[in-house]
């Protein structure tokens, strides 16, 4: 597909206005465009380093469409965003990824299928929208299992555990809609980052290694201690769904990696995430560089890397004090993002640390050596 790259100075809309926001309108500055902020939230992050700001409800189809008057082309920093929000703009403005990305990984009922049938390997799991068709799919299923809301959840909300038949009648007392998956009994959990421009042409950062704590991603590091084998496996899904989604733009591919060595999609998302923050040190080009890159159209930038660690933090930990920044200065190998938000509180993801160093390894210990002494 042929495209003009966008001229320098172009606006780059992105709807969403948090961390994610923030530092894609930061690596849109350094690139010589101007960043358009659309939100909701009166003190969204994003809003300190844009360039321009829209604060509108997502539903606000008016905003929408002056919005995509405004700017040149536009993507997006999460998933909750109206798939009609999305539709809207692509009447107007190039959108990328597109609605028919967003309507399938917003909804984990919707993406669970599409993997299913595009034959990705994923867990085994059933869609069930009351307590009869959770009870019955439990037989196909087995126990443990775990039941997800369809749509709108991340770090870990909308999930419940279930040990045994009895604990589905809580779980489905509200009306919904759910997917009831085969609990993973895994060794370890990965994601593979993808950016693939307009022409196709796509890039990766290779398997990244994810631990997390309490269903909130705690760290990530590079490159994944996982076989070749593994790591072949997991790379060429990552781009095998980029491709059957047509995605232009980020995506991120979250795995379980089975004792056995077999390794299954556990969700996808069209945008940055968590688990590659730590590109932004660690690789010659970012995730968000990237991602201007896709939108903007031009050229992906190289993806060499060095062995990184990145450790989340959240709100229990870091408050930002004076205390705080001044214990930093004691780690210099260790950088800190701070995502601007105005109020710490538990589980809230407040910044990030990241360490480079000779192995993944060693850069695990740097940065939680750091992490520990705030």
């Amino acid at each position: 597909m042929k495209f003009t790259p966008l001229k320098e100075g172009s606006q780059l809309g992105v709807l969403g206005g948090g961390q994610l926001g923030r530092m894609f309108s930061q690596a849109a500055i350094a690139l010589g465009f101007q960043p358009h902020v659309f939100a909701p939230e009166t003190e969204s992050p994003a809003f300190e380093v844009a360039s321009h700001v829209t604060m509108a409800e997502y539903s606000d189809l008016r905003a929408i469409r002056s919005f995509a008057g405004a700017v040149d082309a536009v993507t997006l920093e999460f998933e909750n965003v109206p798939v009609e929000c999305l539709k809207a703009l692509e009447e107007i403005v190039p959108a990328r990824p597109g609605a028919h990305v967003l309507h399938i990984a917003q909804h984990r009922a919707r993406e669970k299928t599409f993997l299913k049938e595009a034959g990705f390997p994923v867990v085994e799991f059933a869609l069930v929208s009351n307590l009869t068709q959770a009870q019955e799919a439990l037989k196909t299923v087995g126990l443990p299992a775990v039941l997800k809301t369809a749509g709108f959840g991340y770090d870990g909300k909308g999930q419940t555990r279930i040990r045994q038949e009895s604990d589905l009648v809580a779980a489905t007392s509200q009306p919904g809609e759910w997917v009831l998956e085969a609990w993973q009994d895994f060794e370890k959990e990965v994601s593979v980052i993808v950016a693939r421009a307009v022409d196709g042409a796509m890039v990766d950062w290779g398997v990244i290694e994810n631990r997390h704590v309490n269903h909130i991603l705690d760290i990530s590091f590079s490159p994944a201690a996982v076989s070749s084998e593994v790591e072949a496996a997991a790379i060429s899904t990552a781009r095998a769904i980029a491709v059957e989604l047509n995605v232009v733009g980020l995506l991120c591919v979250e795995f379980f990696v089975g004792k056995d060595g077999s390794v299954r999609v556990n969700e996808i998302a069209p945008r940055p995430h968590n688990s590659g923050h730590w590109t932004m040190d660690g690789s010659f080009t970012s995730q968000f560089e990237q991602q201007v890159r896709c939108l903007a159209g031009l050229t992906l930038g190289a993806t060499t890397r060095r062995p990184t660690a990145m450790a989340n933090l959240l709100g229990e930990v870091w408050k930002g004090t004076p205390e705080q920044w001044e214990k930093l200065k004691a780690f210099p190998r260790v950088t800190h993002v701070d995502y601007g938000k105005k109020e710490s509180r538990p589980g809230r993801k407040m910044g990030h640390l990241t360490a480079i160093a000779e192995s993944a390894e060693e850069a695990v210990r740097l940065v939680l050596e750091a992490r520990n002494a705030l």
